[in-house]
């Protein structure tokens, strides 16, 4: 063989074991560094998963938690094993325990998410269908010091967009407030304070539904067949399945659900050729969505006419401020509005 062939070939075969197996950041190492990442990111999730059992006062078994995690129950408890090694949990009386070790960890990885979870919905154009899956992605990849850049940036948020308090940095939360809408009787009103974000299917009809943490709304029904809540100047009937996914305050007296400066009409629910002064932008909107409205002139006082419907019958162009601009029906929901009721009314 030529001594040059098996020189070159010799080289080439270092090379490939170099690249191999590099300490650093050679192959090897990456898929050893991955396996590690993997195994740490369920063993946050298994935390995470205690505490919130905890913190509601239900019972963290081995099926819960392995249905939480979408494991195997064998990997499932060499998950809870090794959280034994760690010190981080306990198993007591049939049902797995966080030890004060494992509680502090679990609210860190908690507030991170939360901090992240407000990121998404104040500062981005993701979707609030999204923000609880993209945190549960990032909440892992952060140092405790870069969220608390992350806190200060954001003004030291006390909760988060679902209603969640985000936990202080002494790790401490508020006690669990607030009962399940399904528990309000009919005639009586209510604030409410959390839309649970899972499962995401009936996250989604909440949020179609326009309701939001802070939304005051009267009961009209509550049965087994339907739950219709008054709120924003209409009603919202809802499955029950969904309604027990809205936790609500009760309250004596709070402001007329009817006169309301955000309730009434929105712009999605306009008539062809009709005029109508916007009266607020729905607390619900929130993040670049709400900033591009604004920046496209849509403030309280702004006069809108409905002008040309597309097709599909979405989206909508609009006469706003002498412009013609195109909207959405997910956009123009969040737009509450008032009928033109004087030609000289006053308008911005």
């Amino acid at each position: 063989m030529n001594p040059l062939s098996v020189l070159i070939t010799g080289l080439l075969f270092l090379i490939v074991i170099f690249i191999l197996l590099r300490p650093e950041n050679g192959l090897w190492a990456r898929i050893r560094n991955r396996g590690r990442q993997k195994q740490r990111i369920l063993l946050e999730d298994t935390l995470k998963h205690l505490y919130d059992h905890e913190y509601h006062h239900r019972a963290a078994t081995l099926s819960s938690i392995s249905g939480a995690l979408g494991l195997s129950r064998d990997k499932t408890t060499q998950m809870l094993k090794r959280l034994i090694e760690l010190k981080l949990a306990t198993y007591k009386d049939g049902q797995w325990l966080l030890t004060p070790e494992g509680r502090g960890y679990a609210i860190r990885i908690l507030r991170i998410h939360r901090l992240w979870e407000r990121y998404l919905a104040d500062e981005t154009g993701v979707s609030e269908t999204d923000w609880h899956r993209q945190a549960e992605i990032r909440e892992h990849h952060i140092s405790s010091e870069e969220a608390e850049r992350l806190y200060e940036a954001m003004g030291r948020p006390v909760y988060d967009p679902h209603g969640d308090p985000i936990p202080n940095r002494l790790g401490e939360l508020p006690p669990q407030t607030g009962q399940p809408l399904t528990r309000i009787e009919p005639g009586h009103r209510a604030r409410i304070i959390h839309l649970e974000d899972e499962p995401v299917v009936l996250f989604e009809q909440l949020t179609a539904e326009g309701l939001y943490p802070g939304m005051h709304i009267r009961v009209e029904r509550n049965d087994e067949d339907k739950v219709v809540i008054r709120g924003d100047g209409r009603e919202i009937p809802l499955a029950p399945v969904v309604a027990a996914n809205i936790t609500v305050v009760p309250v004596e007296a709070p402001p007329n659900v009817e006169e309301s400066p955000t309730t009434g009409r929105t712009l999605a629910q306009t008539h062809p050729g009709e005029t109508v002064v916007v009266t607020a932008l729905s607390p619900a909107l929130r993040g670049l969505q709400r900033r591009r409205l604004m920046d496209l002139g849509i403030v309280p006082g702004t006069r809108i006419t409905r002008e040309l419907v597309s097709m599909g019958g979405d989206p909508v162009a609009y006469n706003i401020r002498g412009a013609l601009i195109a909207l959405r029906n997910d956009q123009a929901r969040y737009i509450n509005v008032k009928q033109m009721m004087e030609e000289n009314e006053h308008v911005m």
